[in-house]
């Protein structure tokens, strides 16, 4: 399959996760501009990228990249990494209206739609929340070993690179869907990259722990889900488990 040339407006960036296969990745996603549907780019081995290639979200860049074969979700792509450029920015300015022109079109009646279309392969969208909800626990510990051995394989080809740690605690929305009276409430892990770094960033400032996760909960529910936000939720799912959404992120202008 020929590479394509994209240009994306980039909404999502997962916590870093290590693969042997790949290196230290990034899951990364957002809107193709050109049939205003969902893509996702990977593998995106985000800190190994030169500086002028790492974007931000709410980036346009342009890339090369090729529909993924082994990966059954239409949204998946294959990127050419070399080719990244970023060819501007979506500011928040008119209550982020530049942005809104672009994903509001995008957005699914509810989640329980979105899932109603996994065996359709769809695996990427947005949509409106309601009584939402916050929490966290302590998280599985998972095969450190295995980690380790990604990073060790790593460091073989590139000495600056370090390790950047598994967060040790899971944070999760609860909500149902907006305009669904019939929805029976869902449950999601949060795995954006902001939410690991503001754990990395107040534990490191020796913040009680109490405290920390009172500030998360500040910032992620009653700050970005406030109600006088007009809130959305990014979700994806795993390739191996399809079933599994993850919350990627939040659009959350003001009303």
């Amino acid at each position: 399959m020929s590479l394509q040339t994209k240009q994306v407006l980039i909404t999502v960036k997962a916590y870093p996760n290590p693969s042997k296969k790949y290196g230290e990745t990034v899951c990364c996603a957002g809107v193709d501009l050109q049939t205003r549907s969902w893509i996702r780019l990977y593998p995106v081995q985000f800190r190994d990228l030169e500086f002028s290639k790492r974007f931000r979200k709410y980036d346009i860049v342009q890339v090369r990249c090729e529909k993924a074969v082994r990966d059954r979700r239409i949204e998946s792509y294959r990127i050419d990494q070399d080719s990244i450029s970023v060819l501007g920015h979506l500011d928040t300015k008119d209550q982020w209206r530049a942005r809104r022109e672009i994903l509001l079109p995008t957005a699914s009646s509810s989640f329980c739609a979105i899932e109603a279309m996994v065996e359709r392969d769809v695996s990427l969208g947005m949509f409106k929340p309601c009584e939402i909800e916050f929490s966290w626990q302590k998280a599985q510990a998972g095969d450190k070993a295995e980690r380790e051995a990604c990073y060790a394989q790593l460091s073989f080809f590139d000495k600056r690179k370090k390790a950047i740690e598994k967060v040790p605690f899971d944070f999760y929305y609860h909500f149902r869907c907006s305009g669904k009276d019939d929805c029976p409430g869902h449950r999601l892990r949060i795995i954006d990259w902001e939410m690991g770094q503001l754990y990395r960033k107040l534990r490191d400032e020796h913040v009680q722990e109490s405290l920390l996760f009172e500030k998360i909960r500040e910032r992620w529910l009653h700050r970005m889900c406030a109600d006088s936000n007009d809130v959305y939720f990014y979700v994806g799912n795993m390739q191996r488990f399809r079933d599994q959404f993850m919350v990627l992120g939040v659009f959350f202008p003001k009303r």
